[in-house]
């Protein structure tokens, strides 16, 4: 792990994490990877870092695992709140510890900006991501998902 950085990303990350994406988006049944939608939203995230940041662990100069921690306010807290999204870890460095130490950095970047709640969303089928998050304190919610696309 000496050779692992943990940082924000930046414009020159966006191919890899793409590609991470891409990873993710082919591990869940909601999602198909589509390397320019994936592009696009991340350049908001980027170009708006008031909406949120995208960490990454970095191997070199090329991310290797990400998450995004996207702000929003909750009623029900009074206050701040954040959504864990796109977290995935290259098959490359999975199982050595890189998902939990660079959600520790989000977390933390999350408590300082204060988030009061973050809430994760994980296929339910995937039992491994649902025992790293309980793992990680998360519990499970009596609330359910609905989504619906606008015209």
């Amino acid at each position: 792990m000496d050779a692992i950085r943990f940082d924000f990303a930046a414009p020159d990350d966006l191919p890899s994490l793409v590609d991470l994406l891409g990873e993710l988006f082919r591990l869940e049944s909601d999602f198909e990877p589509d390397p320019a939608k994936q592009e696009k939203g991340l350049r908001l995230i980027l170009e708006q870092p008031e909406s949120g940041r995208i960490f990454v662990a970095r191997a070199g100069c090329r991310a290797v695992a990400m998450a995004s921690l996207l702000l929003t306010v909750s009623t029900a807290e009074g206050g701040r709140a954040a959504i864990l999204e796109d977290v995935i870890v290259s098959r490359a460095w999975r199982g050595k510890g890189l998902g939990k130490l660079l959600l520790e950095h989000a977390f933390l970047w999350g408590a300082e900006n204060g988030c009061l709640r973050i809430t994760v969303l994980a296929d339910r089928d995937n039992a491994g991501a649902l025992g790293f998050y309980r793992g990680l304190g998360f519990q499970p919610s009596a609330m359910t998902v609905l989504r619906r696309f606008p015209a």
